[in-house]
């Protein structure tokens, strides 16, 4: 399940591809399926380690394109060990809304972009999220969770003024919008429910087979109720 759209973030083979917050990995393998020198950065280093795992797998199923390569590190988003300018395209996917010094994130994530490269910048949209708040406090109140929400606008602004041209916005996921405000309203700490299990069915089946009714049913509604906003930006090239 991609949040951003790999086209816009112009990865192709060489690409040096940083995922900060990389997570499981989604976005890190499909960068890696598309020859990028990927490089997956979290804080948990036992997500990590299964995602050095996959890249592995990947390699030896023969599904990385010649010149590809995928490590992973453990690293801060507020102090990432690179130099400046040391990524081609940079990718930070549901994990400002975690951050409590977004600013010196989103400083270090500018940094280490070459000039002329691509960031993209995902986090949950803000009318989605606010309805998740104000069903459960469980959803964001607790070590590790949401300490923010951001309205898209004053994100970008954010962005801008750290030195970065926005290119583009949309939003994505708006099926998952339901699920979430569906398990708030019942307990984020319920373990099962007859209609949030039923849902998550629905979602993981759309993910896995696609099918065209849901793909044009998503797209429909995330104008509305998409619940991550993704925010494309370059930067300048200094003359």
């Amino acid at each position: 399940m991609l949040t951003v759209d790999f086209d816009r973030l112009r990865v192709g083979r060489g690409t040096r591809f940083v995922d900060v917050g990389a997570g499981a990995g989604r976005h890190s393998f499909e960068a890696l399926r598309r020859g990028a020198d990927v490089t997956a950065v979290d804080l948990d280093e036992v997500e990590l380690k299964a995602v050095a795992g996959m890249f592995d797998a990947m390699g030896q199923a023969g599904e990385v394109p010649p010149g590809g390569s995928g490590r992973v590190q453990v690293a801060d988003i507020g102090e990432l060990p690179y130099p400046d300018g040391h990524f081609d395209t940079v990718l930070a996917s549901e994990i400002l809304e975690h951050v409590p010094a977004d600013d010196r994130a989103i400083a270090e994530l500018v940094r280490v972009l070459a000039p002329g490269g691509v960031l993209a910048v995902t986090v949950p949209r803000w009318l989605p999220e606010r309805i998740c708040w104000a069903l459960s406090d469980a959803y964001h109140a607790n070590i590790g969770g949401h300490i923010r929400i951001y309205r898209a606008d004053a994100l970008q602004a954010k962005l801008e003024r750290a030195g970065l041209v926005p290119t583009y916005r949309h939003h994505a996921h708006a099926l998952h919008s339901p699920y979430w405000w569906l398990k708030c309203a019942i307990g984020v700490d319920r373990e099962h429910h007859r209609l949030v299990d039923a849902y998550h069915r629905l979602l993981v089946w759309d993910m896995i087979r696609k099918p065209a009714v849901t793909r044009l049913l998503d797209a429909a509604l995330n104008p509305l109720i998409g619940k991550s906003v993704a925010l494309y930006f370059i930067k300048p090239v200094e003359r």
